[in-house]
């Protein structure tokens, strides 16, 4: 997904698109109800990107081609900047390619209006499926998987921690900080121009030289806080707006009293997704929050630049919790072939297709049986690119396996408008200006609006 202000998932969104676009095709070849020369069924997968991106992606196809005497996939590019208003139109006139890719945000918004199809038997009973938080669903109805897994975590400077005498954040859940401790240790950690704490007398929080911690507060990744904390953005089966609960309130404050009172974090707006890049990579924080896509994008070329980084799991008010996403793909429902068109997508979902994404850290499989089966778990994990395997294993593995919640756009629609809006009105309550409890208050029957449909 795309949206004129960067929230975090268009970032992610057009990592995976950078990785698995699709060659030039004539946009009228759909394949949709055609069959090939040799009586293949063919198949058209759409995705946005450059024919040299797609050209690398058509070769996986005709792989799969290959493989089997049925079907047929052509692989359809769509510059990015028109990828949705050619689906847009191609839909209109009945064109739609059979499968493609599309923003997580999107997904809800195009099954309410009967695009989509229901692919909930692509995986068979004896099959090694997607974690069940990995699934898009609508009125009960699987339309989508995502292609990858992200979670959130919290990475953390160990030359800071060593420096201060202070315990590392802990790789296990079962361990996890209480939001108390985490508070705790980031005042130990942070330091002004004197070499003082926040909790010492004469501390001087206009001249702060280092910082205990950075939490990412893009809109998405902020509603992990009101979750842990017994709430959300909205109830846990996303049929009405519940940001105004005490629980949701409280949280959101309690992440911006971090810089407010604590002052154990810079300002940050909630703005931009580079969390990581700003604290931990900076050096100016000694912890951060960010998605797991950080070892892969940024963290392993500063470790090879002299970071000495770990990864923990995050802390937690009430719930020990994190947040997964991952860019989905869909089967169209004007498809003739929706059979054929599951085939290739699960054929496509298979870790060996994307493993140069999975084995620098990018992305991280889908399938259950890379998070149950410890040879494959190895297989993934043992390389140069990631943290110690019994670190990683524990605060990203096992985590993901058993404390991943699905963002909300995987069961609500008209998540950007609601993310765009809370990141407007929360812009004071990071500052200082008006406090959590007022801005939403204010703003309640504009959230429910936006939450609907019918923002203007």
């Amino acid at each position: 997904m795309k949206v004129t202000k960067k929230i975090l998932a268009v970032m992610l969104t057009t990592i995976l698109a950078v990785s698995l676009v699709a060659c030039g095709k004539d946009a009228k070849d759909t394949g949709n109800g055609k069959s090939s020369k040799d009586g293949k069924v063919k198949i058209t997968y759409s995705m946005w990107g450059s024919a040299d991106e797609g050209a690398v992606t058509q070769k996986l196809a005709d792989k799969f081609n290959a493989s089997q005497d049925r079907i047929e996939v052509d692989v359809l590019a769509i510059p990015w900047e028109n990828y949705m208003t050619k689906l847009n139109t191609m839909a209109t006139a009945k064109e739609l390619p059979d499968t493609g890719i599309m923003s997580e945000a999107g997904v809800l918004q195009w099954a309410e209006q009967g695009m989509l199809a229901d692919i909930s038997t692509m995986y068979g009973k004896n099959d090694s499926k997607p974690l069940d938080s990995l699934a898009f669903r609508y009125q009960g109805k699987t339309v989508a998987y995502s292609a990858a897994n992200e979670v959130l975590l919290l990475y953390y400077n160990k030359d800071m921690f060593d420096k201060a005498g202070a315990t590392y954040p802990p790789a296990s859940v079962d361990n996890a900080w209480t939001w108390e401790e985490f508070v705790s240790t980031a005042k130990k950690l942070t330091l002004d121009k004197n070499g003082k704490h926040p909790d010492e007398k004469g501390f001087d929080e206009q001249n702060i030289v280092q910082y205990g911690c950075l939490v990412e507060n893009l809109a998405w990744q902020l509603e992990l806080w009101p979750m842990s904390n017994g709430a959300g953005y909205y109830s846990s089966d996303g049929s009405e707006v519940t940001i105004d609960n005490q629980a949701s309130i409280e949280a959101i404050q309690k992440v911006a009293d971090l810089y407010l009172v604590d002052h154990v974090a810079p300002l940050s707006t909630g703005a931009t997704d580079d969390s990581i890049q700003r604290s931990i990579i900076s050096g100016t924080c000694a912890m951060g929050t960010g998605g797991a896509w950080n070892v892969g994008t940024c963290l392993a070329s500063a470790r090879e630049e002299g970071l000495n980084y770990g990864v923990a799991v995050l802390p937690y008010m009430k719930e020990k919790l994190t947040l997964c996403t991952g860019g989905p793909n869909v089967v169209f429902s004007q498809t003739k072939h929706p059979e054929e068109a599951m085939e290739w997508l699960k054929w496509y979902y298979q870790e060996e297709n994307s493993w140069s994404l999975i084995e620098t850290g990018i992305w991280m499989p889908i399938l259950q049986k890379w998070y149950t089966d410890e040879t494959m778990t190895h297989k993934w994990v043992d390389n140069k690119n990631f943290p110690p395997y019994e670190e990683y294993k524990s605060a990203v593995v096992d985590y993901a396996m058993k404390n991943s919640k699905s963002a909300s756009w995987y069961y609500v629609n008209n998540t950007v408008d609601f993310n765009n809006l809370v990141t407007s009105i929360l812009g004071e309550v990071w500052t200082g200006k008006v406090t959590a409890q007022e801005a939403i208050t204010k703003n309640m029957e504009a959230l429910k609006t936006a939450y609907k449909g019918t923002a203007k």
